[in-house]
């Protein structure tokens, strides 16, 4: 996808909005017999055989009637999955989005002009926030060109909610108030908000209509900064959005029930085009690795983290940068996007401000202070409690992995992403010798509003060449003939994922159906393997390509027992976040890593080989 937005462009963002074609529903038929393709190596042969009945008995019995209701909601609506997929994966979920949901990650900014540096994370928040608020123009006044795959747009909806945008916790079921106005649309909010050892400030990133300069920028988080180094830390009413989202919305309730003010420096805070936090809690405060880093952003002190605003820019006290994100409004590429231009504009300038050091008449942060009770700070301490505890429970690393990258791997006609993910299996597979159920998001952004599409990459085929990886009476024919059908398979499967004609979403939409009209839950649902070959949102690895960038993120793990696979890959390195949680005994994401180094080694090894 191109970029490179310097350039002026006659494209509009959203000009192909009203042009792009519905999210297809794939037939019933296509989407039951990929279904039972995908369960086949999680089974034993009775167990399949069972599967087979149950799926028989669907496809004759209420499938079809599911199947029509679904095809009439798509009728009447151009992404009939949208609002389903945003309510079950994200709105109606409880447990803490902070942790579980949210996406974080280190900003690549350190790989060439900002090195770890003490003395420096101010004048680099300015420039990094000046750049940010560049992006933000060029969506707001539709001159960013829209993204493409080939000739084919690209669905840019999900721009919109990269700024002034926030979830807002509900007992049942969350919502996600979106304030983004293009330019032609009318006024947009044009204020950050600044998080700081528990306390919370605002300030206009406009003066006269004209985005603040770095050295203005500076000068408002500089106020921030010596306010805070005076005083005592805040009530810190950040860490409530770290909580359990019922127990949230009760707060919140709460705190707008003591004073009326405090709803209004919610709706400030919601509204907001996106948080700073500038982190200076010791001893963390200077990640110098993307260990360090991809930890401190997804489980950094959240009394300095706002958890349900759709980007937080974190920057710590040795000008290291992360950032962690509210996942329902948009997905990662949105916000590698974002960090992208950022990391280029920054590499053009040498990480300098060229500009004029005039600072104009500007009014100083204004300070946000909650009204607090009793009940609201034992809240604040409950929430800061639970999320600590979690988050010492999250392992993180994050690795390079050096030998080779996508140079090496396209001289030998192979896919840079199907070898990862083939690689990532293989290691799973040598590490618990038996396959793990796997998902990889496929985007279908060429669709109206589309999001993604599950696709699965442990299939048979991909279990087969594992098999061969490691049986040693496997020659080296046999072993490239198995991995070539495992390539051929996830490359097909990726490619009809992209196009629509995945299953998930498809299942997902026949179960609300019959879920709404309050029938019981068809056996296919229930069925054992349903939820072991990774249904219901139970894959053990969770993983995503998040570019070929210098961008890199990090989630947690789907299930207690699985393990969250981020990476990125350049031409000479893949860069790797693994997560696991550590009361799981089985897991161990510094191993997983070790077993997918040799195994990369071992796949192109065998490619190299065999060409010979």
């Amino acid at each position: 996808m191109d970029n490179n937005l310097s350039e002026s462009v006659s494209e509009r963002t959203f000009q192909y909005q009203s042009s792009l074609p519905p999210l297809p529903v794939p037939s019933l038929e296509s989407t039951l017999n990929k279904y039972l393709d995908a369960v086949r190596p999680f089974g034993s042969e009775q167990e399949c055989e069972a599967t087979v009945a149950i799926v028989r008995k669907f496809q004759e019995g209420i499938g079809p009637e599911l199947h029509q209701k679904l095809l009439q909601r798509a009728k009447k609506k151009r992404n009939w999955l949208e609002e389903w997929w945003l309510d079950t994966a994200y709105l109606e979920v409880r447990i803490p989005s902070q942790l579980n949901v949210n996406f974080g990650g280190p900003a690549p900014y350190l790989e060439h002009y900002w090195p770890p540096a003490e003395g420096t994370s101010l004048l680099r928040a300015s420039i990094a926030t000046w750049h940010t608020l560049q992006y933000w123009k060029l969506i707001h006044t539709e001159s960013m060109p829209p993204q493409k795959h080939g000739k084919t747009p690209m669905d840019m909806d999900q721009f919109r909610m990269l700024f002034c945008t926030c979830k807002v916790p509900g007992v049942k079921k969350d919502t996600i108030r979106n304030y983004f106005k293009t330019r032609s649309e009318g006024p947009c909010p044009s204020h950050v908000v600044v998080l700081c050892r528990g306390r919370i400030f605002t300030f206009d990133a406009l003066c006269d209509g004209q985005i603040l300069t770095p050295p203005e920028i500076h000068r408002q988080l500089s106020f921030v900064k010596e306010c805070c180094e005076r005083e005592p830390e805040g009530d810190g009413v950040a860490a409530l959005t770290s909580e359990e989202r019922t127990r949230w919305a009760k707060a919140r309730e709460h705190l707008i029930s003591i004073d009326p003010h405090n709803e209004t420096i919610l709706e400030t805070i919601q509204s907001s085009l996106f948080v700073l936090s500038l982190d200076d809690t010791k001893p963390h405060s200077s990640p110098e690795n993307y260990t360090n880093l991809t930890s401190e952003a997804l489980k950094g002190n959240p009394i300095i983290r706002w958890g349900d605003k759709s980007y937080n820019s974190i920057v710590f006290s040795n000008g290291t940068f992360g950032s962690t994100c509210d996942h329902s409004p948009y997905d990662a590429m949105v916000l590698v996007s974002l960090c992208w231009y950022i990391d280029q504009k920054i590499s053009a300038t040498e990480g300098k401000w060229k500009g004029s050091d005039t600072v104009r008449q500007i009014p100083p942060p204004e300070e946000l202070l909650f009204t607090v009770d009793e009940k609201a700070c034992s809240d604040i301490s409950h929430a800061k409690q639970q999320f600590l505890e979690s988050a010492q429970n999250l392992q993180i690393v994050c690795y390079a992995f050096t030998a080779f990258g996508k140079t090496a791997i396209k001289q030998k006609k192979l896919h840079p992403d199907t070898f990862v993910q083939l690689a990532m299996q293989l290691a799973f597979y040598k590490l618990h010798k038996k396959p793990g159920s796997c998902y990889e998001t496929a985007m279908t952004r060429r669709f109206y509003h589309g999001r993604t599409e599950t696709m699965r990459p442990c299939s048979q085929e991909a279990v087969d060449g594992c098999k061969a990886m490691v049986d040693p009476m496997c020659d080296m024919n046999a072993r490239k003939k198995a991995l070539q059908l495992a390539f051929n398979k996830h490359n097909k499967l990726m490619s009809e994922a992209q196009e629509g004609n995945g299953f998930d979403r498809h299942l997902l939409g026949l179960y609300l159906i019959a879920r709404e009209e309050g029938r019981p839950t068809p056996e296919l649902f229930t069925d054992p393997l349903y939820a072991r070959s990774g249904g219901g949102g139970n894959f053990v690895l969770s993983s995503s390509l998040v570019g070929y960038t210098t961008v890199l993120g990090a989630v947690a793990p789907m299930v207690p027992h699985g393990y969250g696979f981020f990476y990125r890959i350049r031409d000479d390195r893949i860069v790797i976040s693994i997560t696991a949680w550590k009361s799981c005994h089985e897991t161990d994401a510094a191993s997983l890593f070790n077993h997918f180094s040799s195994s990369m080694h071992e796949m192109l090894h065998l490619f190299t080989m065999s060409q010979l």
